[in-house]
């Protein structure tokens, strides 16, 4: 049997037949809500924490995602949540972001926290908000499946965790950019002049 011999010409084309083969790897958009209005907190600082950490072994897949679960989340909430000045500060708090999967179910979560506390950390109010996907059935693409996840629960946390913002930590949004114009009050007309 006559044995290869991998020649120089060769390897210079291995790079391309590779490529041919497997074709270019999918490139994934990265989740970003910089494009919407901010919400804009009364607060001095608004600081982020990661309280969960993924177990990164069976049944969870998070590691398997094309986009990274909790620094989607950090990124959204450095999109959307800016402080304007006034006491206190505000903790953006993720608590959980993770996929599971077990046969053919997959199954994400995610939830955050906003809370608010005065200068001496006495806790002064907090909004929290959950969203959860499930896929059931057969599976073609997992990577693109769990994108899709994603994109869809991070839709999901920007609308619910606005809504619980604007809900329970009304009186600490920021008067001046929130503050809804009055309406023209009637005013009877002078006579026209002849």
């Amino acid at each position: 049997m006559p044995a290869f011999r991998l020649t120089r010409r060769t390897s210079l084309l291995l790079p391309f037949l590779l490529a041919a083969c497997g074709g270019e790897p999918k490139v994934y958009k990265p989740l970003r809500y910089d494009y919407l209005r901010p919400i804009d907190l009364a607060v001095k600082a608004i600081d982020i924490e990661q309280r969960f950490v993924p177990s990164g072994v069976a049944p969870d897949i998070s590691q398997e995602s094309p986009v990274d679960l909790i620094a989607t989340l950090r990124r959204m909430g450095e999109d959307r949540l800016k402080p304007l000045g006034g006491t206190g500060r505000a903790v953006f708090s993720i608590s959980d972001a993770s996929l599971i999967k077990r046969e053919d179910l997959v199954r994400g979560s995610m939830e955050a926290t906003v809370e608010i506390l005065t200068d001496d950390g006495q806790h002064a109010g907090y909004a929290q908000a959950r969203v959860t996907r499930r896929h059931t059935g057969h599976i073609d693409d997992l990577q693109q499946l769990l994108y899709d996840m994603v994109s869809g629960m991070m839709d999901d946390m920007n609308i619910e965790l606005e809504h619980q913002i604007r809900t329970q930590l009304k009186t600490w949004l920021a008067d001046d950019l929130n503050a809804i114009p009055k309406p023209v009050e009637a005013a009877p007309l002078a006579p026209p002049r002849r």
